[in-house]
């Protein structure tokens, strides 16, 4: 392929990108200073080495799974972000309240919202969290913070009010008799150990040890829930809305798929970097493309995906994606 049809393919995929319609050689004859002709000779060849293909309905030209796989490869540049979409996504970077997992999160609702495609975290706890620390704080007259830190920096926090006969006293001593005994264990094993060997420990020492005992139980077990394999989604039906999904057939093909736990799973990243599935290349539907990054954060690891069609702003989603992986590295929640 030389520049001049390099050029016009870059031309071809963007504008069916932004418009959903076959381009013909007129449509290019201005911006490329040729005439129809010639145009439409190029766009042959393009045809047929496999990088374009014939619209049934018109006799325009559309770009093949193989145009954009060429296109994302060679062509594509990341588009700078606008000033607005960076300052809506430091919003939530600044966050300090905010949880590994809420940033996330809420980044990617934000990621959806703008570029009107479904994107997708598959997140899971590192199993080498092991437990470094729990603290109890108070912060009014009937109430206390538990917070739990692991080694891998994860910090989860669950507010409790207290019944009058609690004092924060008791439930200090109950903190460091857990933080003597069970610091180092997995954040998996540390519910079952405080049931077997800190409950009768407390049940010796405290009068309230039932209350006191369910504080602490709940705030561990509060934390696995956080911290598990979850899924979480947005904009699921922002794929439907595409022009690509106008038939019945088609929405309740793709409707079925997000319902499908172990097919979302298949989503997950192995590899590094910002990887893009198009079309046959992903496990979810040969309709899509799913662009897709890898995290590993403080022990906290999992995969965000952007699922579009194939007609997909690549270069935005790209550059969402760069930013996202730039400021969750530099997080220092």
């Amino acid at each position: 392929m030389d520049e001049r049809q390099k050029e016009l393919l870059k031309e071809i995929v963007e504008s069916y990108i932004k418009t959903v319609r076959p381009i013909g050689s007129k449509a290019l004859c201005k911006k490329f200073k040729l005439s129809s002709a010639t145009i439409r000779n190029e766009m042959a060849v393009l045809e047929k080495l496999g990088y374009l293909e014939k619209n049934h309905v018109s006799s325009g030209r559309v770009p093949s799974e193989m145009g954009y796989k060429y296109y994302v490869e060679n062509l594509m540049k990341p588009k700078e972000l606008t000033g607005d979409d960076v300052l809506k996504l430091q919003t939530i970077f600044k966050n300090n309240e905010l949880a590994i997992s809420d940033t996330i999160n809420k980044c990617v609702e934000i990621i959806s919202e703008i570029t009107h495609y479904t994107t997708v975290v598959l997140g899971k706890s590192s199993i080498e969290n092991t437990l470094q620390k729990v603290s109890i704080i108070p912060i009014e007259n009937d109430k206390i913070v538990a917070l739990v830190c692991t080694n891998k920096g994860i910090v989860e926090n669950k507010q409790f009010s207290l019944e009058e006969n609690i004092s924060v006293d008791e439930l200090v001593k109950t903190s460091e008799i857990i933080n003597k005994m069970l610091v180092g264990v997995p954040i998996t094993e540390v519910s079952q150990r405080l049931e077997y060997e800190i409950k009768p420990i407390i049940a010796a020492r405290i009068k309230q040890y039932e209350t006191v005992y369910n504080i602490f139980y709940d705030a561990f077990n509060d934390f696995s829930k956080k911290n598990e394999e979850h899924v979480f989604f947005s904009g699921k039906s922002n794929l439907l809305n595409q022009p690509e999904y106008n038939n019945v057939t088609e929405i309740k093909k793709i409707v079925s798929k997000f319902e499908d736990e172990s097919l979302v799973r298949k989503i997950e990243e192995k590899e590094q970097g910002i990887n893009i599935y198009i079309g046959e290349e992903n496990e979810f539907d040969d309709s899509v493309t799913v662009i897709k990054s890898k995290y590993n954060i403080k022990g906290q690891e999992g995969t965000i995906a952007i699922i579009g069609p194939k007609r997909m702003e690549y270069d935005k989603v790209v550059a969402f994606l760069e930013y996202l992986n730039k400021n969750l590295s530099n997080d220092d929640k």
